[in-house]
């Protein structure tokens, strides 16, 4: 019998163990929960597996216990000091995929002070909530939804008003689809301010596992969840164990659509409270008929909310909406405005023989993204140099919502540290040198340390007032740079191991200086010279160089004049020609014509002028474009442009410029060869006609391109804005990479200003509407051309047609969204692409160009963020998997772009019309 009990014994174990195997195999990637105060890994009743927080160095750990309350996650927290500092949890990501991250609290009376705390919590620089305790035995939660920018994020508590900060767990949940995609995502977080189950058979929430994202889907039975009441006379429960088409696995789980509440008198009401309303926000309602409805029967209802008339035109009849029953459909609004106590009504309609159904609704609140300190990135390098350190480990922004304990930061809306207080905090090594990044800094202290080495150049830091280097072991001498410091005021470097001299400039500066204990290190002059330096901004650069080109040219051709030995007729070496600098070659006009035969070739045309194939004696292939011989002010100034330009600019997905030549009133610029012609040939000219581009190719193409913008963009100094983006534009070389050329139309941004006022130029179906409205040019301006350009990618269509896109219709931009909108993606796709892509990435580039061609520039992604997706989208085809994996099916994508919209401020407004209220899903 004891044999037989063992035996048993051992069976059992072996099934448990490997369920729990079997349970942690299942497990979804990317969900993290931390168990915050809490001594060791388990798994609980659902399945999901705790991990302790003993990777935090701060705080300390608390036991709790209340009644009815068995889950271990919620018997242990960690709480902080109530000082000035924040205490935050780093967690890994991946960047351009959505999350959900949950915080809970349980008070639990933990300090028995019976003071409720009230504390701040953040995302990184933005600040999510403040957490307010009202009673000690339940449990205060807060849920964000975010689109990962950075391979970590940070949730910081801080700012305590009473009691301690403290936190019982944290979960981190990856979504792998879209269905919470908005077009406000990179500007906006969304909070989760009510998610409810209707129709719930009990009081107990849905959640993993029959929710795979582990989402709380409250049951609306519990009546304090978001205080839901005023329910309507007539209402009744109804359910169903048949399955339902929901379409995507992110939309709401079985059991959730499986139960209903059903207005048997013709209405369903109810009331609520919205935590963090009045605001704009994201609400969508979920339906299913789950009914048998016979032939003669018919659900139609509207959605009733006061004061918003406009609202209840709609009329919802789910089993037509949703194609059939058991099926799910989900209209909602991506931008709307709620009040903080939200009532809300579905009534039948006059010709409808049932009351209305509903079985879920969710709504979260767009929570405004903070920037980042703008000295961030610099601050987080210097901070790693040290990790080993515990000052280097407090985490989350430098700056923001409070900053680090040994850093001050300005008051500006991109906060810049303005001090560094590192005194006696054990460091070793050099001055790091990230420190003479900060632009901003006014104060250094660093004394009291074991730093080594030379001082560094602190010229990078104008505005530096106060440095303490004293008691380390720094060597060298010391920098005269120092000196041309303006606002030094005081300079303490005694007590290290300085040699030399003291330069004359810090001897002579009305300064408290300090050097004494450097016992070689001198009083007198070093015999070095004052040098002064001039920095030409990078503008007059440009245009000082044109003038010297100008010159050396004059000078060439005075030269020639005077070779008369030397034959007209014959061609130089371009390395031979006399030349201000590598990029601009001045060529005379007998070089120009023996290189292209005379003009033979022509090769190109347009407004411009006309663009001829030529070739050097070195075999270099040249495209010579002559411009216009109207000799206009304006020409003359485009050319002088474009020259300027060209001359500082280098990439390898911008068209190379050799020179130029100005001679008996010609304007002629020389470009090197683009074998493959336009893009836009590729795509609807004739070279189209002969074998059509392939996806993948286009993808790359797309990349080339917004690289080489991207660059103009961001490594140009200032910044070059193309502002005539166009499919002819883009060229493409023997090898059919991809390269933007004509910039006779840039401009230069404007050194602190947001934009550059100008009358507006441009290729009609590429102009920004912006732009046109403002005659304020942005570099979101060109990321509306470039957007035009990726649905030509996809459509191979022109962006301005009388013929391709039906009646009532010239414009690609309003044609492809209409699609899009609709969910049928294979409406715009190229035929001529057959079945050779994956639909997940010609959705992906969809869906970024929509957000480019948003008509507010402040909507639109940055060069860099289009990047990420076309590099996705090239993941997808490779079948490798991507930083993201919006996994949109062909009907599930709904533009937000008629569903609200963002205004020029930032600031989100609805404009209710007709289209915008019909219900529409995803």
């Amino acid at each position: 019998m004891g044999f037989d009990h063992l035996l048993f014994s051992i069976l059992f174990f072996s099934v448990l163990l490997s369920f729990m195997e079997f349970t942690k195999a299942q497990m979804p990637a990317g969900f993290v929960s931390l168990d915050c105060g809490g001594h060791e890994n388990h798994t609980d009743e659902l399945g999901l597996e705790w991990t302790p927080d003993d990777q935090i160095i701060y705080g300390t750990t608390a036991n709790i216990s209340i009644a009815n309350e068995t889950r271990r996650q919620y018997q242990t927290l960690r709480y902080f000091p109530a000082d000035d500092r924040k205490y935050c949890y780093s967690l890994n990501v991946k960047t351009r995929t959505r999350y959900l991250i949950r915080a809970t609290f349980l008070y639990g009376n933990f300090d028995s002070n019976n003071v409720y705390p009230k504390f701040d919590i953040s995302l990184g620089p933005t600040h999510w909530a403040t957490i307010v305790i009202s009673d000690a035995n339940t449990i205060e939660s807060q849920e964000l939804i975010f689109l990962a920018s950075d391979p970590m994020v940070s949730v910081c508590l801080s700012n305590s008003t009473t009691g301690l900060p403290f936190i019982s767990t944290l979960e981190l949940r990856q979504f792998n689809g879209s269905v919470y995609l908005t077009p406000f995502e990179d500007q906006f977080f969304l909070s989760v301010s009510a998610r409810i189950n209707f129709g719930a058979e009990n009081e107990d929430p849905v959640r993993y596992p029959d929710d795979p994202f582990d989402r709380i889907w409250q049951s609306d039975s519990v009546k304090k969840a978001n205080y839901l009441v005023d329910v309507a006379v007539g209402t009744e429960k109804v359910s169903t164990k048949l399955p339902i088409i929901t379409g995507k696995d992110e939309q709401p789980p079985q059991k959730v659509m499986q139960t209903a509440v059903v207005g048997r008198k013709g209405s369903l009401t109810y009331r609520m409270n919205l935590d963090g309303f009045p605001a704009f926000g994201w609400a969508f309602t979920y339906f299913a008929e789950i009914e048998d409805l016979q032939p003669k029967q018919t659900r139609k209802f509207r959605l009733v909310l006061p004061g918003e008339p406009d609202l209840s035109k709609p009329v919802v009849n789910i089993q037509e909406n949703a194609q059939g029953k058991y099926r799910l459909y989900e209209p909602g609004f991506f931008n709307i405005s709620f009040p903080f106590v939200l009532s809300f009504k579905f009534g039948k309609t006059l010709d409808s023989t049932e009351g209305p159904l509903v079985n879920a609704i969710e709504i979260s609140r767009y929570l405004r993204i903070t920037d980042g300190s703008f000295d961030g990135a610099v601050a987080a390098s210097l901070a790693l140099a040290f990790k080993s350190l515990d000052w280097a480990e407090e985490g989350g922004d430098p700056c923001l919502p409070v900053p680090w304990s040994w850093l001050e930061c300005n008051s500006d809306p991109q906060p810049k540290i303005i001090s560094v207080n590192l005194s006696n905090k054990n460091m070793t090594g050099s001055i790091p040198s990230d420190l003479t990044k900060l632009t901003s800094l006014e104060e250094l202290w660093l004394d009291g340390n074991a730093l080594t080495g030379s001082i560094p150049d602190f010229m990078g830091c104008p505005n530096l007032r106060i440095i303490h280097l004293e008691n380390n072991q720094l060597s060298g001498h010391l920098p005269s740079s120092l000196a041309n410091l303006p606002k030094l005021s005081k300079l303490y470097v005694q007590n290290n191991l300085l040699s030399g001299y003291v330069p004359s400039g810090l001897l002579n500066k009305n300064i408290v200086f300090n050097y004494t204990g450097n016992s070689d290190l001198h009083k007198g002059s070093s015999g070095g010279r004052l040098t002064r330096y001039i920095i030409i901004g990078s503008a007059v650069v440009g245009a000082v160089l044109l003038i010297g080109v100008m010159i050396a040219c004059l000078l060439l051709r005075q030269r020639k004049k005077d070779q008369k030995q030397e034959p007209e007729h014959e061609m130089h070496d371009a390395s031979k020609q006399t030349a201000t600098s590598e990029s601009a070659q001045c060529f005379t006009l007998s070089d120009i014509r023996l290189a292209t035969k005379n003009f033979e070739k022509k090769v190109g045309s347009g407004g411009f002028g006309t663009v001829y194939y030529g070739k050097l004696n070195d075999g270099k292939e040249i495209a010579v474009k002559v411009l216009g011989s109207n000799n206009t002010h304006q020409g003359k100034k485009e050319f002088a442009n474009e020259v300027t330009l060209l001359s500082r600019i280098h990439h390898r997905n911008l068209v190379k410029f050799y020179g130029f030549c100005q001679e008996e009133g010609t304007d002629i610029l020389v470009y090197e060869f683009m074998h493959n012609g336009t893009l836009k040939e590729h795509l609807y000219g004739p070279l189209a006609k002969e074998q059509r581009i392939k996806w993948m190719k286009r993808l790359q193409i797309a990349q080339e391109s917004a690289k080489g913008i991207e660059y103009l963009h961001t490594g140009c100094v200032p910044s070059i804005i193309h502002r005539d983006l166009k499919t002819s534009n883009i060229l493409l070389d023997i090898n059919m990479t991809a390269k933007v050329s004509d910039f006779g139309l840039s401009k230069l941004a404007v050194d602190g200003n947001s934009h550059v006022s100008s009358i507006v130029r441009g290729t009609l179906g590429y102009l920004d509407p912006e732009y046109y409205i403002s005659n304020h040019l942005t570099e979101k301006s060109d990321i509306y051309s470039f957007g035009v350009i990726l649905l030509e990618l996809i459509s191979g269509k022109e962006a301005i047609s009388n013929e391709s896109f039906g009646l009532n219709c010239r414009n690609i931009v309003q044609w492809a969204k209409l699609h899009i909108e609709n969910g049928d993606i294979q409406g715009i796709i190229d035929p001529g692409l057959g079945d050779e892509y994956d639909v997940q990435s010609m959705w992906k580039i969809a869906e970024k160009a929509l957000m480019c061609v948003q008509p507010h520039a402040n909507m639109r992604p940055s060069m860099s963020e289009v990047i990420k997706e076309i590099q996705d989208a090239i993941s997808i085809e490779r079948g490798v998997e991507g930083g993201s994996s919006d996994e949109i099916s062909r009907s599930s994508f709904h533009s937000s772009l008629n569903m609200g919209l963002l205004d020029a401020g930032g600031e989100p407004y609805l404009s209710f019309h007709d289209s915008i209220t019909l219900p529409s899903a995803r």
